[in-house]
């Protein structure tokens, strides 16, 4: 065995990493849209599938508990809807697995609320489909997407895209972002005293 694969990789994350920086001025803008659904008491849903739904769990667990040990707060109400299997497996046996995410999306969502996807192809159809559904609603959208964003880009209000076809560089971009997007959310919450 030898490090060159190993040093292939990290070559490759600092590549795309360096490449992240031209979505920043959106990286800004996420943090401001999640910080303010939070501040108003609206409601954050995550949603993916495989391991983007293992991101959207992830991501809505640092908000429930925290993310900082060493800073207590109030849990953020974000909710994760790839975590409740009787729901999601009646719903693709019922409706279809392209509606798991949008049916439970319309139940609990309200005026206010944000949703955020994560999709390493964009073109997911419980994706679009929950995307189109938030349009419908007036309810903002933001989307991980990885590529060239796939067909989720045209539903987002707001995307960040990882240039790259490799799905793990890209989902391990996805919850390197997450955690900084969520990382400034409750710094900025904490400052204003509002957690």
């Amino acid at each position: 065995m030898n490090n060159s694969k190993l040093k292939k990789i990290i070559k490759e994350k600092d590549l795309i990493n360096k490449k992240i920086l031209i979505n920043f001025s959106n990286i800004i803008n996420i943090i401001k849209k999640i910080s303010a659904t939070i501040e108003n008491r609206a409601t954050v849903f995550t949603c993916g599938n495989g391991g983007s739904a293992g991101d959207a769990q992830h991501i809505a667990a640092e908000g429930i508990v925290r993310l900082n040990p060493k800073k207590n707060r109030r849990p953020f109400p974000i909710i994760s809807l790839a975590m409740d299997t009787s729901t999601l497996t009646a719903c693709a046996n019922d409706y279809g697995y392209e509606n798991i995410f949008s049916r439970s999306f319309e139940a609990m969502a309200k005026k206010n609320d944000l949703l955020i996807c994560f999709s390493t192809s964009g073109n997911s159809k419980n994706i679009i489909n929950v995307l189109k559904k938030a349009k419908k609603l007036n309810i903002s959208s933001v989307s991980f997407l990885g590529g060239n964003g796939g067909k989720a880009k045209k539903y987002s209000n707001l995307s960040i895209i990882v240039p790259s076809k490799n799905v793990a560089r890209i989902q391990e971009t996805h919850i390197f972002l997450g955690h900084y997007i969520l990382d400034e959310v409750e710094r900025y919450l904490l400052k204003r005293k509002v957690v």
